[in-house]
């Protein structure tokens, strides 16, 4: 990782920061942001996320947030753990810095007992889904997902460590 970039839990205060980067990303795929429906869980990301055994971090360059992270029980019993929320602005992909978040997930992973992860990814995301068959993680089955103002189909990838 640069010098300039850090890795941190993400605060309430973030929140403003994480809709304006995810809009951002949205916006390549020519969608919005929706607070009142699938992106609900921005407006309390403590709560949507460590507040219930996860965590969500931030990507910080140069004091700016660049990028972004999150992790989500799905069974503790069965240690599987979800991931959500790894957005990076188009300036930033390439430059090792999804590499970091997604070190910094499986880490954590780790760390707290699970050893599988199952996530969805948007369809149109191509070139996330490269980086994450190089990664190691295997891609099965697709979903179609209508919440709200959004309606896109999304990709299961998994992988076991």
């Amino acid at each position: 990782m640069q010098e300039n970039r850090s890795i941190r839990p993400a605060t309430r205060e973030d929140e403003p920061e994480l809709i304006r980067l995810i809009d951002e990303v949205y916006r390549e795929y020519g969608d919005e942001i929706d607070l009142e429906g699938y992106d609900r869980d921005l407006l309390d990301v403590e709560a949507a996320y460590r507040e219930i055994g996860g965590e969500f971090v931030v990507l910080e360059e140069d004091g700016r947030i660049s990028g972004a992270h999150a992790t989500q029980p799905v069974d503790q019993d069965e240690g599987i753990v979800t991931f959500r929320r790894l957005y990076l602005p188009s300036r930033n992909r390439g430059t090792g810095a999804g590499k970091a978040l997604m070190d910094w997930a499986v880490g954590w992973s780790r760390e707290h007992g699970y050893h599988r992860v199952e996530f969805w990814s948007d369809t149109r995301f191509t070139r996330a889904h490269r980086f994450f068959a190089r990664y190691g993680f295997v891609r099965a089955g697709v979903r179609d997902v209508e919440e709200g103002k959004l309606s896109f189909s999304e990709y299961h990838f998994s992988m076991d460590f």
